[in-house]
């Protein structure tokens, strides 16, 4: 599996297999596996629906961390719920800082490093140092701001992971969604993650679970030869 991922050079391979009614699912980047993704997740449970099992429109998903993740879709958009990873303060914003390229308002971190800037205009603007952002423990660095047109905007950067920027990062929203409901006084969300190719994520909070939602189209069958 990893040998596959890391031929494909995409930002995660989803690999999945039945258990019952249900299935089994293991996410790999091209340098290693990861214990939770959300949009090759969302795409899996597209495939299912669409090529496996057509009709069907709700599935659970069994993962190595022991959690059951269940994706349902309602007129196109497929919703995933999955853990809520509150962020905490954290040291080392000057560290980060420099490996930004741009100082944030708040540096938090859970699984990933979490930094809040002030505006969009700035989170375009960012350009990080991907050598230093290697140095950080962290899974990834998730930079975020308040949106002009939506309620939060974000970018997600994981280069010590073979992934310089990934377009749309559901499990970021695992801490995203907990930050900004607080942050807003608000449960249900509009996101936006603005990578080159970006995407437009649907968040509920829900105490600790959150719901991500999403769009899914095909976009390539092929055959791998082992």
């Amino acid at each position: 599996m990893q040998a596959i991922a890391e031929e494909n050079n995409l930002s995660e391979t989803a690999f999945f297999v039945p258990n019952g009614d249900d299935f089994d699912i293991r996410w790999f980047t091209p340098k290693a596996e990861i214990g939770l993704a959300g949009h090759p997740t969302l795409a899996t449970a597209h495939a299912i629906f669409t090529e496996i099992e057509p009709g069907r429109s709700w599935v659970k998903f069994n993962t190595i961390l022991g959690d059951v993740l269940s994706v349902v879709d309602k007129s196109g958009v497929l919703t995933m719920n999955f853990p809520a990873m509150p962020p905490t303060k954290t040291d080392g914003i000057e560290e980060m800082a420099d490996a930004l390229g741009a100082r944030p308002g708040q540096y938090l971190a859970a699984r990933d490093a979490l930094v809040v800037l002030d505006s969009e205009a700035e989170l375009r603007a960012l350009s990080p140092d991907m050598a230093k952002l290697t140095t950080f423990t962290y899974l990834g660095t998730i930079a975020t701001a308040p949106g002009d047109e939506v309620d939060f905007v974000s970018r997600f950067f994981a280069p010590r992971h073979g992934i310089p920027e990934d377009p749309v990062t559901g499990s970021a929203h695992c801490q995203l969604i907990p930050y900004w409901a607080k942050r807003l006084g608000k449960t249900k969300m509009l996101a936006r993650q603005i990578s080159k190719r970006g995407g437009t994520i649907y968040c509920e909070h829900l105490g600790d679970r959150v719901k991500i939602g999403g769009r899914a189209l095909t976009f390539m069958r092929g055959e791998i030869e082992l």
